[in-house]
């Protein structure tokens, strides 16, 4: 099954097996982060703490090209076609590194693994609305300078963290620049903290955008204009946005009409993978294998890329379907 995503963290691609590599090679302790081969945390606090310390084992351009590119090899052995990763130029200082050479680290990893594996990424710079105004508003000013593969600008970090209104700003900057346009919305907050999004900030894309089912207003509304949602059901499980599949709104959103796309947003964090969403869709929400390729040429189609480039992937994707086609055949 050919398949695409929208809606993933960079430093939330980070395997355990990786992690412990790189705490080898640092020397650091991390008897308290992993479970296995899994990440040890029990609520949205401590898994923030448990992604800043997986994070903080990355800290070389070098790393970051290895991260990039393990995670796109990854997916493209289970069918991906195209994927985009969130980048932060907040992430990038952590690590003391400059914004710039981080994206052309992440940039050298994706170039790598589509000459490797034939998966084509490109970068969304995104900034952290709880970290304040200026600081969204300096990684507008970045993503607008183009580093390379940077085609989109989004909105990240803690819901409740200001009003959508005061990152126009940002989002504007973002937009003469030419770059596609996202924003987290939808997940710990509601209805109307989505419509002040799509109002303020007019983006093309949310991230998640599931409780929009809360108002079936908004829901047509999003339906009638267009707006794609960035869909994870396993992270929204995980954190506890919903408490099984079967309350989970995704399929209520396909039918009303909405266009959907699978993401694994932080899939290590959350026990999944990009191939897990699309057997959670199948199998737990009674998507059908036409509706799971609807998905993928949805992502395709709402992907921030250039027209050459959609096409290019869209032809992939029915030369793919066909021979999934003809092997289930």
């Amino acid at each position: 099954m050919p398949k695409a995503e929208l809606h993933c963290h960079l430093e939330g691609t980070a395997s355990p097996p990786l992690v412990r590599r790189q705490a080898a090679r640092y020397g650091v302790d991390i008897a308290t982060l992993l479970d296995g081969d899994r990440y040890r945390w029990h609520d949205f606090a401590s898994f923030l703490r448990a992604y800043g310390a997986a994070s903080a084992l990355f800290r070389t351009e070098e790393d970051y090209a290895e991260l990039a590119e393990t995670y796109l090899a990854s997916i493209a052995g289970s069918g991906a076609i195209y994927a985009e990763f969130f980048i932060s130029p907040d992430h990038a200082e952590a690590a003391g590194l400059s914004p710039g050479a981080y994206a052309a680290a992440v940039a050298e990893g994706i170039r790598s693994a589509e000459a490797e594996h034939g998966i084509v990424a490109r970068l969304i710079v995104v900034g952290v609305r709880h970290l304040g105004v200026e600081s969204v508003e300096r990684a507008a000013r970045f993503a607008a300078g183009m580093p390379p593969l940077v085609t989109g600008f989004g909105l990240a970090g803690d819901e409740g963290a200001g009003d959508p209104a005061d990152f126009a700003r940002a989002f504007a900057i973002a937009r003469d620049a030419g770059l596609g346009l996202t924003a987290h919305a939808g997940e710990f907050r509601g209805a109307d903290a989505i419509r002040r999004t799509l109002d303020a900030l007019q983006p093309s894309r949310l991230g998640h955008g599931v409780r929009a089912v809360e108002d079936p207003d908004l829901v047509r509304r999003i339906a009638a204009v267009g707006i794609v949602l960035e869909v994870c059901p396993g992270s929204n499980l995980a954190l506890g946005v919903y408490p099984s599949p079967d309350a989970h709104p995704l399929p209520r959103l396909r039918t009303s009409g909405c266009r959907v796309t699978l993401n694994s947003d932080d899939p290590p964090f959350f026990g999944t993978t990009l191939a897990g969403e699309y057997v959670l869709a199948r199998d737990a929400m009674d998507f059908s294998d036409a509706d799971l390729l609807a998905a993928t040429r949805t992502a395709i189609e709402a992907a921030f890329v250039d027209e050459a480039t959609r096409r290019d992937l869209l032809h992939r994707l029915d030369i793919d379907a066909l021979g999934s086609a003809s092997g289930r055949d």
